[in-house]
């Protein structure tokens, strides 16, 4: 049978000294670096003060990362509270010795969650501007993030798809998780697939922010973004191995697809609600 699959097997990352700088690590600096940039702009086009830019770079950071790692422990690794407690909250791991690991295991949907939380407290107390504004906007930058974690994703071959057909052009063989997955066979390079998607929907919502009125009827962006994205990660999902041990599985939907429903229901809602929110088309602050 011939075969046309590619082989991925990538350097993990930059030698500096005696760290190694790892892809993801490095993609995931790109994502909050673009994020800071695209925010700029946003707050320039809506004559925002740009002193509240730094605190908002400051909470999503911290949202991301703490919810992102949390939810991943909780979600897909809970035994790390017991095995391996400072690898919860730290770059490092003590098993078999102290090491630096750098960013690895995030769950998008815990990372959700806390930015969620982080971005009340930033629009009650610092902006002090509706929360669903600032939802609109984040939407924004995090779908232009996410293509970015994804390729960090990519480049350190995990969160792999399920085998497919050596003769499919999107068959793609990861020899780095032969020791995870057993004997190495081409599979989907699900991870491209998400990234491809995030990078459609940032375009999709930057035209929506621009050239229509959307961005008066607080909240009509955030939850389109809601419904779009974790749509994306649903269908994608049927394609992807399982991700540890699944904290929740129901009618053949993984974790990952089931905690994207609320998600998307979500969206919905606050898609509807959002009418009672409209600005005036001159008032942008």
């Amino acid at each position: 049978m011939e075969t046309s699959f590619k082989i991925w097997d990538p350097v993990k990352g930059i030698k500096l000294g005696p760290v190694m700088l790892h892809f993801y690590s490095l993609m995931f600096i790109l994502a909050f670096g673009l994020g800071y940039f695209i925010m700029a702009k946003i707050f320039k086009i809506d004559g925002v003060d740009e002193k509240y830019l730094e605190p908002f770079f400051t909470w999503t950071l911290i949202g991301t990362i703490l919810g992102a790692r949390l939810g991943h422990v909780i979600f897909y690794q809970p035994e790390l509270f017991k095995e391996d407690f400072l690898s919860v909250f730290l770059p490092i791991s003590t098993r078999g010795g102290l090491h630096f690991t750098g960013f690895s295991g995030l769950a998008s949907h815990g990372a959700a969650i806390m930015v969620i939380a982080t971005t009340l407290y930033y629009s009650y107390k610092i902006i002090k501007k509706n929360p669903l504004w600032v939802y609109d906007r984040i939407g924004i930058v995090v779908a232009s993030g996410g293509a970015f974690v994804r390729m960090g994703n990519f480049f350190n071959s995990e969160i792999i798809g399920k085998q497919v057909d050596p003769s499919s052009p999107f068959a793609i063989l990861f020899p780095q998780q032969s020791s995870e997955y057993g004997v190495t066979i081409p599979r989907y390079p699900t991870q491209l697939f998400e990234a491809f998607g995030y990078v459609c929907l940032f375009f999709l919502l930057w035209f929506l922010y621009r050239k229509t009125d959307k961005k008066y009827q607080q909240g009509w962006l955030f939850g389109l973004f809601f419904i779009i994205l974790w749509a994306i990660r649903f269908f994608v999902e049927f394609l992807k191995e399982p991700q540890g041990d699944e904290f929740i599985s129901f009618a053949g939907l993984n974790t990952g697809q089931i905690l994207s429903i609320p998600f998307m229901i979500a969206g919905a809602v606050i898609m509807i609600i959002s009418k009672k929110y409209k600005l005036p088309k001159t008032e942008t602050v």
